[in-house]
Order: C-alpha cells, then sequence, then structure tokens
C-alpha cells in the first residue's frame, strides 16, 4: 500500500505539470478551433528561461531565497514566452484564420520546429543541468513527499482557481466564451475579437512558463527537445479531459500522470507511453467529446 502511495504522488505531480501545459492548448482550441503544436515547444522555451534567469541571479548574488528565485524565474518566463507566442499568433495565425483549416495546423508544425531549432542552435544541443533548488523530503510513514512535489500542485490548484475564475467571473471571459460560440457575432456586438485571441495565446503561453519552471525544479536538467514529448502528452490530456474544458484539461494531465506512474512502477517502463495512448482511444470510443467535454453543436 505504502508503495501504491508513492506511485499516486508521484503522479500527481506528473499530472499537475501535463495539465498546466493543456489548459493552454484547450483554450486555444476553444476559441479558435486550432491545435496550436507550438505550444509544446513554448513550455520548452519557459523551462530554458528560468534556467538561464537561474543562472544570472547565482552568478550576481551569493545566495537567493529560494521562494524569491522561483517566483522571478516564473514571472521572467512568463512575460518571454506571453511574446513569443503573442508574436506567433499574430504573424503565423492570424494571417490564415480564414484558410482551409489544414493550413493553421501545418504552421503550427512548422513554428513547433523553428522554436526547436532556435534553442538548439542558441543554447546547444546537450542537457543543461541546475543544482537543485528545493531538496527538503518529508517521510509519512514510509512515504517519501518533497517539497518540490507540494508546490508543483498547490501551484497548478492555485492557477486552475484562477483561471476558472476569469473565464467564468470577468468580462475577458465572457468575451472569450461569445467568440468560442461565435467570432462574427462577438465582433458584431462589440467585442475586439483579434485582441481577445491574442489574450487567450498571452494566457496559455503563461501557463507553460510556469509549468517548464515548475519541470526545471522538479527534473534539475531541461533540453531543446524537451517541448515535443510533454507537449503531445499535454495535447492528449486535453483531448482526454474534453478539450475546451479548464478543468477537463486538469483531470486528463492527473490521469495520464496516474497511468504513466503506475504502468512504470507495476508494468515495463518501456510501454508507459503505449499505455497512456492506448486508454485515451479506449475513452474517446465511448466517450467521443472527452470525460468532462461537450458534445460539439453544429451551427446552421
Amino acid at each position: 500500500m505504502q508503495y501504491f502511495v508513492q506511485q499516486l504522488i508521484n503522479g500527481l505531480t506528473l499530472g499537475s505539470i501535463y495539465g498546466l501545459i493543456a489548459i493552454g492548448y484547450t483554450m486555444v482550441y476553444g476559441i479558435i478551433g486550432m491545435i496550436n503544436f507550438a505550444h509544446g515547444d513554448i513550455f520548452m522555451v519557459g523551462a530554458f528561461t528560468a534556467l538561464i534567469v537561474f543562472l544570472i541571479l547565482s552568478a550576481l548574488f551569493y545566495s537567493v531565497p529560494v521562494v524569491i528565485a522561483l517566483l522571478i524565474m516564473m514571472i521572467v518566463a512568463m512575460l518571454l514566452t506571453s511574446l513569443y507566442n503573442w508574436t506567433i499568433e499574430k504573424v503565423a495565425y492570424r494571417p490564415l484564420r480564414g484558410s482551409f483549416r489544414l493550413a493553421p495546423l501545418i504552421t503550427a508544425i512548422g513554428m513547433s520546429i523553428a522554436l526547436s531549432n532556435f534553442v538548439q542552435v542558441t543554447q546547444g544541443p546537450r542537457n543543461k543541468p541546475i543544482p537543485p533548488m528545493v531538496s527538503k523530503v518529508y517521510d509519512i510513514n514510509g512515504i517519501s513527499v518533497s517539497l518540490k512535489q507540494i508546490i508543483i500542485v498547490i501551484v497548478t490548484a492555485l492557477l486552475l482557481a484562477l483561471f476558472w475564475y476569469l473565464v467564468n467571473k470577468t468580462s475577458l471571459g465572457r468575451a472569450q466564451r461569445a467568440c468560442e460560440q461565435d467570432r462574427k457575432m462577438a465582433a458584431l456586438l462589440g467585442i475586439d475579437v483579434d485582441r481577445t485571441i491574442s489574450i487567450t495565446f498571452i494566457m496559455g503561453a503563461s501557463l507553460a512558463a510556469v509549468a517548464g519552471t515548475l519541470f526545471l525544479m522538479y527534473y534539475g536538467v531541461v533540453a531543446f527537445s524537451d517541448g515535443f514529448v510533454p507537449g503531445v502528452k499535454a495535447f492528449t490530456a486535453a483531448v482526454l479531459g474534453g478539450i475546451g474544458s479548464l478543468p477537463g484539461a486538469v483531470l486528463g494531465g492527473l490521469l495520464i500522470g496516474f497511468i504513466e506512474s503506475m504502468w512504470s512502477a507495476y508494468f515495463s517502463i518501456d510501454y508507459k507511453d503505449v499505455a497512456a495512448f492506448s486508454i485515451l482511444a479506449i475513452v474517446l470510443i465511448f466517450l467521443p467529446s472527452g470525460i468532462l467535454g461537450r458534445p460539439e453543436v453544429e451551427k446552421v
């Protein structure tokens, strides 16, 4: 039982990171019906930005409290990735918004490759490690719970609550929901659709940057290729939970995290990705809109 609970905690931690990335996918898809496949690489850029900020802080100051260092890393990463995502949306996606559906998808894949290669050229192909930022571990009846796992879960819960409030209780959220239902009608009612979509991309990038910072803190290493696999799994989590639903994105992320953790613990770690995608296929056979997703209503 102790081993089982330990794997649950590990899965909760991993799933929280997937959930943060998945929210960005589900918000963009909910408004413009597009999968931003560059989102995983935005997450990777956020992790690298946090790494660079950490190295600068370590060089300039002898000792910085971990809380302050993490906060600065998150803020700078959020600002830079928001700028990246805003630029990508304005330059690469907005001109293709009214074109055939395959064009934005191909462009998104191209932006993903461009970001990955840009980081590879500027930062090098090798893994970039950092010293452990948070090393405290609590032992509870033989179950190890590290402080960094607690930080990841708390940050995920707080951000989910904040973004749920923004989407459901603010004027920006009403504008986003109006654009999700009908962009043309929203524009006729005075909503700046382009601005609303740009802000949505910025919000998604901010969450990806936080996830990247937490990923760096948890694993202590990052590489230019780290955007692809977490990005695909976060997209899987968004589809599994019900793409377009914020709680569904986090729920899907947690399920993917639990499946990976349990499969690695009790079966073969080599096939944990196969297990996660197999569960996705099974769920979508019986629930095509995902666990918390709503069936899409075709407008006539």
